[in-house]
């Protein structure tokens, strides 16, 4: 049986339909994130970008999220290696670290939903909107304990 190509395939080589494949779905990057300027450390909020479809842990308009949102980063092999706040999760950030995705991944289960199912997506954690929010601080009201 041949290796998946998540283990044989460089990042930098894959098609854009095996990159996009390994987006599990989970909607953690898209969440806001607030970075303590003196220590850069990175806090974890459970507000989701004004594109982010809670129910679906899908972006709204994924095609012109760069267009309408100033702030997304848009992923690629070269950025994954150094964007500090990619949660340990991230099936990107975990080949780009030589480790191999986990059994939930839908690449690995076969099943879209299993992300959601094993408890490992923002679904049902969401609990606001950027759009709701009056000002920065309101987004200290949704830091969270941990990495989600």
């Amino acid at each position: 049986m041949a290796e998946p190509f998540w283990k044989t395939v460089a990042l930098e080589d894959m098609t854009q339909a095996q990159w996009e494949s390994l987006c599990d779905g989970c909607g953690k990057c898209c969440m806001s994130k607030l970075e303590d300027e003196d220590t850069g450390q990175i806090y974890f909020t459970s507000v989701g970008c004004r594109l982010f479809d809670a129910g679906t842990c899908r972006c709204k308009d994924y095609e012109n999220r760069l267009a309408q949102v100033s702030d997304c980063v848009q992923l690629t092999p070269k950025n994954v290696r150094e964007i500090p706040w990619l949660p340990s999760t991230c099936a990107y950030r975990l080949i780009a670290e030589g480790e191999d995705l986990p059994p939930w991944h839908r690449l690995v289960s076969g099943d879209k939903d299993e992300v959601h199912a094993a408890g490992v997506s923002m679904r049902g954690r969401v609990t606001a909107n950027e759009t709701d929010l009056p000002d920065t601080d309101a987004y200290f009201d949704h830091m969270l304990e941990e990495e989600p």
